[in-house]
């Protein structure tokens, strides 16, 4: 009898993380795709400054104020156009169409667009990680928790600047999953690094309070 007990104790303590994550859940995402975005989006300009082409650039600036006013699939279809003809803007332009698309609902196209660019060998490593850090984000709710895993081990470790973010993308594809005890890893890790930014460490210790400390 205690067992049962303990199984359904178990089960509310993960309902109450499941729903923690589905509160913050598109917070993390829209601020992660903002530093993340606005990152890369410095990368290329110190990089790509003095190489710009000014049509292309008002092309670019045109196509991301079409996404700024959710006209979803004309942004796709410009940033689209922009990453395949290359040039200074195409590398951003292939990050903000998979951006688009997963805002578009098209998560198949953005998954597919942020792996593209992740697999590139010729692109900036800190585009590439971008890439891949976004593509884990947009698939967590659907892609199987050992694929996430796999994508962003490597931006866990302790020398990327993405690792909080890619923690908290894991712990939610382990709950996810049911693996409590991953969450609770990744959760830990968080809570635990003076590092991490105040806002995160204090929603992974609600999370693993949630779960039962």
């Amino acid at each position: 009898m205690a067992d049962i007990f303990n199984e359904v104790d178990e089960d509310l303590r993960r309902d109450r993380a499941e729903r923690l994550w589905r509160k913050y859940g598109k917070h993390v995402m829209a601020l992660a795709i903002a530093i993340v975005l606005g990152t890369a989006g410095w990368t290329w300009w110190v990089d790509h400054q003095r190489k710009q082409a000014a049509a292309q650039g008002e092309r670019f600036f045109a196509a991301v104020a079409l996404a700024e006013g959710e006209q979803w699939q004309k942004a796709v279809d410009a940033f689209a156009a922009i990453g395949r003809e290359g040039g200074s803007y195409a590398l951003v332009a292939r990050l903000h169409e998979a951006a688009a698309r997963a805002r578009h609902a098209d998560l198949p196209g953005a998954l597919a667009a942020y792996r593209a660019v992740a697999a590139d060998g010729a692109a900036d490593p800190d585009l590439r990680d971008a890439a891949l850090l976004l593509g884990a984000l947009s698939g967590v709710e659907t892609l199987p928790a050992a694929e996430v895993d796999a994508m962003l081990e490597r931006l866990s470790a302790s020398a990327s600047p993405w690792r909080f973010t890619a923690l908290e993308i894991r712990a939610a594809a382990a709950l996810r999953a049911k693996d409590e005890a991953k969450a609770r890893e990744m959760l830990t890790r968080i809570a635990d690094d003076a590092g991490a930014p105040t806002s995160l460490r204090a929603r992974a210790t609600e999370m693993l309070q949630a779960l039962g400390g």
